[in-house]
């Protein structure tokens, strides 16, 4: 099949759908729309197809581009717009969360699936009014059970909806944890000879970090404590005991 002759159908797709379509979903649609039994479009027709749209919306001339988010394909209107739009939406599309609920929200993300027990034991309060929040606004969902855990409990994760609002398409493209951390480090001041003792003198940074689980607070004084603090909140992203203080 010629891939001139699917593109507008693809555009079609993509445009009329109100979730991010796949490339394997667009595929059988397209087959199924066109009904061609012998002369079908390939995984890999589409996938070229996909590519040549992108290319072709990526001219500034257009105000929307083809963008691969929330685990399939969509239009969105480029960033340079976003001022434009937000004159005819409003607040109205404007998801607020509590801070009570961006942490819950964080700690799903980055240890999914996980109970609400061990959500708890992180934050050391009760999270019960954040998660169903959470649940509420389609940011998260209920993936299952933890079949091994006493009482079977509830397991979650983040849903489409949340890869789509942050323009992701898995939990493995969120920043990690040791990145975001290197970025707020402040450089040491840099001590000259004259000044520096027959000794190595310490260089202090005066970089606070606190744990919220226990209200423990660290500070940064050497090279050496600047990477126990990115270990201690690295804690976060790895999997570890229930009753465990992260």
């Amino acid at each position: 099949m010629e891939i001139s002759h699917i593109i507008p159908h693809i555009e079609a797709l993509i445009f009329a759908s109100d979730k991010p379509l796949t490339t394997l979903e667009i595929t059988e649609l397209v087959n199924t729309a066109l009904g061609f039994i012998e002369d079908r479009a390939s995984l890999e027709q589409v996938e070229t197809a996909i590519e040549g749209i992108k290319e072709k919306y990526d001219a500034e001339f257009y105000a929307f581009e083809l963008k691969q988010s929330g685990g399939g394909w969509q239009f969105l209107t480029k960033a340079d717009y976003h001022k434009t739009v937000a004159l005819l939406n409003g607040d109205k599309f404007i998801k607020r969360l509590s801070a009570a609920a961006l942490e819950t929200l964080a700690i799903i993300a980055y240890k999914q699936p996980i109970t609400k027990s061990e959500i708890e034991s992180i934050r050391g309060v009760n999270c019960d009014y954040a998660v169903q929040k959470l649940l509420e606004k389609d940011l998260v969902i209920i993936s299952g059970r933890n079949e091994d855990a006493v009482g079977k409990p509830l397991i979650y994760a983040t849903s489409k909806s949340f890869m789509d609002y942050f323009g992701i398409n898995s939990a493995d493209e969120l920043p990690k944890i040791s990145e975001v951390l290197m970025e707020e480090l402040v450089k040491a001041t840099v001590i000259s000879e004259t000044d520096q003792p027959d000794h190595q003198q310490e260089i202090p940074t005066g970089i606070e970090v606190e744990k919220e689980a226990g209200e423990k607070k660290m500070k940064v004084t050497t090279e050496t404590e600047v990477l126990e603090v990115e270990s201690v909140l690295t804690e976060v992203t790895q999997d570890e005991d229930p009753g465990h203080e992260a």
